[in-house]
């Protein structure tokens, strides 16, 4: 079994415009794993912040709905994939934003600053 925080593999993922739409209707839950000023610089409405290198311990802390998706959030996906892993691990419906905050931001897809 590939260890939790490997950031290699393959994890489910959703395109950046297939989450656009699934926010506007059953929205999922996001959790952005980037640091905490990547976040502050600008992230997508409605996530909460929980760097990767802390997300183990925060987790339970969250107040995630283990019963609703979660979407993790990086800059490129590569940060995401071990946190797919470890939400999937702890019995959420886990999938990764494809291509990440990047793809998001090339899809022209609102975005806020700050906390």
């Amino acid at each position: 079994m590939t260890p939790w925080w490997w950031p290699f593999g393959h994890v489910p993922d959703i395109a950046a415009p297939d989450l656009a739409h699934a926010l506007a209707a059953a929205p999922p839950q996001l959790v952005d794993v980037r640091s905490t000023a990547e976040y502050n610089a600008g992230h997508i409405p409605g996530a909460v912040s929980a760097p990767i290198a802390s997300l183990a311990s925060h987790l339970p802390h969250l107040g995630l709905d283990p019963a609703r998706p979660v979407v993790a959030i990086c800059l490129t996906a590569h940060r995401s994939v071990p946190a797919v892993r470890l939400l999937t691990r702890h019995g959420y419906d886990a999938r990764q934003l494809a291509g990440g905050m990047l793809a998001w931001r090339k899809a022209a897809l609102p975005e806020e600053k700050g906390q």
